[in-house]
């Protein structure tokens, strides 16, 4: 449903603007017809190396490294993963929700999203370069802390 109602006011807005500029509609949509083009390779290369990865990996495999039984230490590991990829939230939600159905648990997948969101070890250089080496550890640090805080709390939560 909620699809619908989206799509549907989608709809109503390019008509709105395609009746107040046919030029700036045609404009627009060759602007997003070269950023999809742009983004289309790496977008696909994502999913394909998620999919590979939940075709190589049995739910029992993801279960024994970030699942209940491996405990504190799958957390740590998949906020190590988290912190250290990057991945768009666009391909990190539906991987996540994967790999809850594969047997991870609650609080494994919530260190991961939020180091992932909130921990950038591969930007580190250029965030270096613009902030400052003081600033970058700090924020990186404290992102990290505060996501397995979070996680810890989500584990009791849910």
């Amino acid at each position: 449903m909620t699809l619908i109602i989206i799509y549907s006011i989608l709809i109503i807005g390019l008509v709105v603007s395609f009746i107040k500029s046919k030029e700036k509609t045609k404009k627009a949509f060759k602007i997003a017809k070269k950023a999809f083009m742009k983004t289309a390779p790496s977008l696909l290369a994502v999913l394909g190396i998620v999919g590979l990865t939940l075709g190589i990996l049995t739910p029992e495999t993801i279960s024994g490294i970030i699942g209940s039984e491996a405990g504190f230490m799958g957390t740590i590991i998949a906020a190590l993963i988290g912190a250290i990829t990057l991945i768009p939230s666009l391909i990190a939600f539906p991987l996540a929700g994967s790999l809850l159905r594969a047997g991870a648990n609650v609080m494994t997948i919530s260190v991961f999203i939020t180091t992932l969101v909130m921990v950038g070890i591969v930007t580190m250089p250029m965030e270096i370069k613009m902030l400052g080496k003081k600033f970058t550890f700090l924020r990186n640090g404290l992102g990290f802390i505060a996501a397995i805080i979070i996680a810890a709390i989500m584990g009791v939560i849910l």
